[in-house]
């Protein structure tokens, strides 16, 4: 079973100060950081979508073998950059069975969360990682579904409207034994 990883970098981070994709943690970008926790957690190909600064953070980040998607609706919302992803890996020869999708600004997610989810993977999955009961990434999207997903990516919504419809086919997964699910959204 072939997963791929989805990296959603392409905010312009305004309650931050500045994109998320940019800011250095941990003598790491973020984009860095989660660009190998996708890696290390076994999806191939990797892609990142960047949307604000992506010239900047082209210039600055290493993101590997990556394939990189710039979003030029950046300013829309997550759900173009969703689209713009799930569009992408449409496109690749030997398109995956899933993807599993993680935000630049949830650096506690860890590789060991990322193989946990992708564990699950199937064209038919929905699965979700979760964190004391609450719902967090990464979330696992089967191939199956990556049509009515986009179709409802609209504004800041990713996937939520579309796994909220469909709760019975959505599986959680604990992973608060080995990430913290957490987002950033200003500077600590």
């Amino acid at each position: 079973m072939t997963v791929a990883g989805l990296l959603l970098a392409a905010g312009a981070g305004r309650r931050y100060g500045m994109p998320k994709a940019l800011v250095r943690e941990g003598g790491a970008l973020l984009v860095e950081r989660a660009v190998a926790t996708l890696r290390d957690g076994g999806c191939a190909p990797v892609l990142v979508v960047l949307g604000a600064a992506a010239d900047e953070v082209l210039a600055t980040a290493d993101l590997g073998d990556s394939t990189v998607v710039v979003n030029r609706d950046w300013a829309t919302g997550m759900g173009s950059s969703l689209r713009a992803g799930l569009a992408a890996l449409e496109e690749e020869s030997a398109a995956p069975e899933a993807v599993c999708v993680l935000l630049v600004d949830t650096p506690g997610i860890t590789s060991g969360a990322v193989r946990r989810v992708a564990g699950r993977a199937a064209p038919g999955a929905l699965v979700m990682a979760t964190y004391h009961g609450e719902p967090g990434h990464p979330v696992l999207l089967g191939r199956d579904h990556w049509n009515a997903v986009g179709e409802l990516a609209t504004g800041d919504v990713g996937a939520r409207r579309y796994l909220a419809r469909h709760p019975e086919l959505v599986e959680d997964v604990p992973c608060e034994d080995v990430a913290v699910g957490d987002d950033v959204d200003v500077p600590r």
